[in-house]
């Protein structure tokens, strides 16, 4: 899922329940606590920078994410169907599958 949240970034910052929120349900930077005093509050804007980057990241993803090929062992029985019809070529049906993901997702340009 992409993130959303400074908490996305917390929760992954250290193990366990090191920080919580003075309101939970006004999770915003000024309401963030600590509860381990070996940890020190990061930064309301290191906390933003690292969303941003996450969520570029995520976004950057997107191509991966749609690019839904068959299951494998559904691509291997296309082959073996087509190679038993004779359409080792782009008249088979696993050729057709794999061009028509190529086609509605195609690569972002770099």
């Amino acid at each position: 899922m992409k993130p959303e949240h400074i908490e996305d970034i917390l929760v992954h910052l250290h193990s366990g329940q090191w920080f919580g929120w003075s309101d939970s349900k006004n999770k915003i930077y000024a309401n963030l606590i600590i509860h381990d005093d070996s940890k020190t509050k990061p930064t309301e804007k290191s906390l933003t920078d690292a969303l941003a980057k996450q969520q570029a990241d995520f976004d950057a993803n997107q191509y991966q994410r749609d690019r839904k090929y068959p299951q494998l062992g559904e691509q291997l029985d296309m082959l073996f169907h087509d190679m038993t019809a004779g359409k080792g070529t782009k008249d088979g049906e696993w050729y057709k599958a794999i061009a028509k993901v190529k086609t509605d997702n195609p690569k972002p340009k770099e």
